[in-house]
């Protein structure tokens, strides 16, 4: 069906939200009292990120909230998700919190709820304090013990406004590029070596999910990122490529949350792996890991087409392949709505009644959109992803997948990581060096959709 065909009817209470994160939008890196995160070492590194900014001002977000949540009130949103930066209420990553940082979130919840959105908050989303990096970050055991510090922190301040809290954000793509590959922040390069990573930031979710408890009574959750695997062959090799990709990318993150314990393979099974695992997974760690939670934070781009690794002997048992006959975003990502159906009847069928709602916490796309001389914004290609996206997610609720809400990735254009600011994912196009905020056509579509719901 083209955009122009109004989309079915979604279940009462549904939630439309849009979503950012802290570095990515905030600037004020040196403002009251912050520390410094990976990120703030890591961008300003020569040759990490590829156009050469940072987000020491992003979109400037720490000053001009008040503008945004303004535009966030003429979305008609029920809700939004941000990111809280560690090193704004910890700046060392331990000690008492830092009263200015707590007094921003304050302010910015206050000021949403004025407008009657919903916060939904992040506790990490990948801005590390340097500090706990320089002793290890999440390949230190310690480091999951000070992130529940810090959602006690965070929680005690805010727990009795935000709506909803999510512990992590996509904790495989920061074990994957932060720790396996260098890509991002903090830029180890250890590939298989990172699985510590996963299990420390796990345990540091689960630590984080009983100090959330303790302090409110907000529904609790984790945001992961999935991709459903495409083997690009029918051979048993490319077969069992595909299912180690699985593991690494989908299940590794999950079935632990639900109470399945590691899947075989990835060297986090004690009985599997030996002494070393042993040593790594402690007894009662899994127990902690798979504490219930309310919500399941499913965050879609595309699917990853798998083969079987050129060389068998290679540090990988996996090769990934682009998927082609899709069409493409800036990113070079394919679009492919109905990979997020996939996903969310996978979840359901691979999990049952273990699976809590799920939340579509991030689904979004990057066009190289600019801003007309009449001062619009046209981006068509991204309503045709929304929309594409959004008939996926009605067709898996047909199905019986219990999913309650969707937030678009993102608000604002912003600072997107290695990318810098060469990708714009927003509703709203930002100029960088005037800070003007244009909305673009996909805001009015959005816009319209949620005040015909």
């Amino acid at each position: 069906m083209s955009p122009g065909t109004p989309l079915p009817a979604f279940p009462p209470g549904f939630t439309w939200g849009v979503a950012t994160s802290s570095y990515q939008i905030e600037g004020g890196v040196d403002a009251d009292g912050r520390g410094r995160s990976i990120w703030d070492t890591f961008a300003h590194q020569p040759g990490r990120i590829i156009d050469g900014t940072t987000g020491d001002v992003a979109c400037d977000h720490y000053h001009r909230y008040a503008e945004d949540v303004a535009l966030m009130a003429g979305l008609g949103i029920g809700a939004y998700r941000f990111s809280i930066a560690w090193p704004r209420i910890q700046p060392a990553g331990t000690g008492p919190a830092e009263p200015a940082g707590l007094d921003f979130y304050d302010r910015l919840v206050d000021a949403l709820l004025e407008r009657d959105v919903d916060p939904v908050a992040t506790l990490f989303h990948w801005d590390l304090p340097q500090a706990l990096e320089d002793v290890g970050g999440w390949l230190n055991r310690d480091t999951a013990h000070r992130f529940a510090d810090y959602a006690e922190l965070a929680a005690g301040r805010l727990g009795d406004r935000v709506k909803l809290w999510l512990t992590l954000n996509e904790p495989f793509i920061h074990m994957t590029l932060g720790y396996g590959t260098g890509e991002h922040a903090p830029g180890r390069t250890l590939l298989f070596g990172a699985v510590p990573a996963a299990h420390h930031q796990l345990l540091g979710h689960g630590l984080a999910v009983a100090a959330l408890r303790a302090r409110t009574g907000s529904p609790v959750g984790i945001a992961n990122n999935y991709s459903p695997v495409r083997p690009q062959g029918t051979g048993e090799a490319d077969l069992a490529a595909a299912a180690a990709y699985d593991a690494l990318h989908n299940r590794l993150f999950t079935d632990p949350l639900l109470g399945r314990g590691y899947p075989v393979g990835l060297g986090l099974d004690p009985a599997e792996a030996g002494a070393g695992a042993a040593d790594l997974v402690r007894d009662g760690d899994l127990a902690v890991i798979a504490a219930p939670i309310d919500v399941l934070g499913v965050n879609y781009y595309n699917p990853t087409g798998i083969a079987a690794p050129a060389e068998p002997d290679g540090p990988l048992p996996f090769e990934m392949v682009p998927l082609t006959g899709y069409p493409r975003t800036a990113f070079d990502w394919p679009v492919v709505p109905e990979g997020l159906h996939e996903l969310l009847t996978t979840l359901r069928d691979r999990y049952g009644a273990d699976l809590p709602p799920i939340q579509i916490t991030e689904n979004g796309c990057a066009y190289d959109d600019t801003v007309a001389a009449d001062d619009g914004c046209a981006d068509p290609e991204r309503i045709a992803y929304l929309d594409g996206h959004l008939r996926a997610v009605h067709r898996a609720v047909a199905d019986g997948v219990d999913v309650r809400g969707y937030f678009v990735w993102s608000l604002l254009d912003n600072f997107e990581w290695a990318e810098g600011q060469t990708k714009r994912f927003g509703l709203v196009h930002v100029d960088f060096d005037s800070q003007v905020r244009t909305p673009k056509s996909s805001y009015a579509w959005y816009r319209d959709l949620i005040s015909r719901r």
